[in-house]
């Protein structure tokens, strides 16, 4: 039997309790808090020191695009990965990985810059580490808490997240005007302490833990074909393929958080430490948001909330595009992140209960891909705009095509569209209805009747 933090009896499963509750629990999320302060802070400072040496906005594109690459070339390397191999120790060993590259841009940001290209190259590693751990790591929540409880964790889980936005970024800023090393510095230690944390997790005992699926160990073409099986359960699977794709889309053409150290410089006139709030203003918003989420879970209307939230972040960036003034731009920010908190949550929670353990990881690589490393390509695509139109027309352009494809995804995905509750995924307190067959066979039902 797999170890685990058991709940006391008598008490309510599915509720705040349950989670903070559980050490283990509470440990993934302060090892997802720090992994994220560190990534952001790094961040801030990677673009701020870049931007300052080459003043071109297209080299803050470039760093997107090399973290990208390594994520969309191990999808299937990395997903296989995940569901064959301990999670806890692929996520962990991630983490140190990370934690001795940002140490080489460490070195890197105490010299001169005359190029990027090492820096480039630095970025390629970083980003491999974190494709090959995170399927793992996002797979985590699910296996330390009940079932029943994985909604409630699961918004604690982007909870986490949006605490490392906030903070991470302001030590970033503030650390910056130290020296421009001391963020790389900060940042390698955070991410030694995540991943000595995610060793100590414990499974729940009620939860799916079944990772030895021999056809993902298996070699040569067969293990391909089962490590693309993350690939063919999205796409036939519209809910998933929807919500997946849209956050792709949108992220792809609102990833104007990319440009920010343009922004702040040439657009409202800030410096490092303004900078920093700029980026903590989203994971302020965002934390807010997913603070009440965590309270009030969102129960009705899901689907529909899902592409409000998206065209709302559409239009705020539209806001960043256009202002001048820092503390507009402070509220357009605090609002698209409160938007995108929302998409989050939502993306997050029908992910596992549509999914299969078996192939979860697999499934979680895909929206690596298409979600977590859209980032870093959109900020590729808003950093080549930018050269082309300038920064701001490259902002307003993205927010403009995001509220376009919203409208598009309500058309051609009816099915993600017309999700009510979460109930209709198997997200029911009931037992039977948690089950992965009762979310399947809703799903089959629904493609029936809403054809793509």
């Amino acid at each position: 039997m797999p170890d685990a933090d058991t709940p006391p009896e008598g008490r309510t499963p599915g509720g705040v309790r349950e989670v903070l509750g559980n050490r283990s629990a509470v440990a993934l999320l302060v090892a997802m808090t720090c992994a994220t302060m560190a990534s952001t802070a790094q961040f801030t400072a990677l673009g701020k020191f870049v931007f300052d040496s080459t003043r071109r906005p297209l080299d803050l594109g470039l760093i997107g695009l090399a973290e990208f690459l390594p994520a969309a070339v191990l999808v299937v390397v990395s997903g296989a990965v995940a569901d064959r191999f301990d999670r806890r120790r692929v996520a962990a060993t991630a983490f140190l990985g990370e934690a001795v590259v940002v140490v080489v841009l460490a070195l890197l940001a105490a010299r001169t810059l005359d190029g990027i290209a090492l820096v480039l190259c630095v970025v390629v590693a970083f980003g491999t580490f974190r494709a090959l751990g995170a399927p793992s790591g996002r797979s985590l929540p699910a296996m330390v808490v009940a079932p029943e409880t994985v909604p409630r964790m699961m918004a604690f889980f982007a909870g986490s997240w949006q605490v490392g936005l906030i903070a991470g970024p302001v030590l970033g800023g503030f650390l910056y005007v130290v020296s421009p090393s001391a963020p790389f510095v900060a940042a390698a230690a955070l991410l030694v302490v995540a991943g000595l944390l995610l060793l100590t997790l414990r499974y729940h005992p009620e939860a799916d833990l079944r990772t030895d699926d021999p056809a993902a160990a298996a070699g040569g073409r067969q293990g391909l074909r089962t490590a693309l099986e993350g690939l063919r359960f999205v796409r036939r699977t519209p809910i998933l393929l929807g919500a997946i794709s849209l956050d792709l889309f949108a992220v792809l053409f609102g990833g104007a958080v990319a440009l920010l150290p343009a922004i702040a410089t040439d657009q409202l006139g800030v410096g490092s430490v303004g900078l920093g709030w700029l980026r903590a203003a989203g994971g302020i918003g965002a934390a807010l948001t997913t603070a009440y989420l965590a309270a009030r879970p969102l129960r009705r209307r899901v689907g529909r909330t899902l592409f409000v939230a998206v065209a709302v972040f559409g239009a705020a960036t539209v806001v960043l595009g256009v202002t001048r003034t820092y503390a507009v731009a402070l509220l357009a920010i605090l609002v698209l992140s409160a938007a995108d908190s929302v998409s989050v949550f939502i993306r997050v929670s029908i992910i596992p209960l549509v999914t299969p353990n078996e192939v979860r990881g697999r499934v979680f690589a895909v929206e690596n891909v298409f979600i977590g490393a859209s980032n870093e390509l959109g900020g590729f695509e808003s950093g080549l705009a930018a050269a082309l139109i300038g920064v701001p027309g490259a902002v307003v352009l993205g927010g403009v095509a995001t509220v376009v494809v919203v409208g598009l995804w309500s058309w051609w995905f009816p099915a993600l569209r017309d999700v009510d509750h979460f109930d209709d995924l198997g997200g029911t307190p009931d037992p039977v209805g948690t089950t992965m067959e009762a979310a399947t066979a809703i799903e089959a039902d629904r493609q029936e009747r809403n054809p793509l």
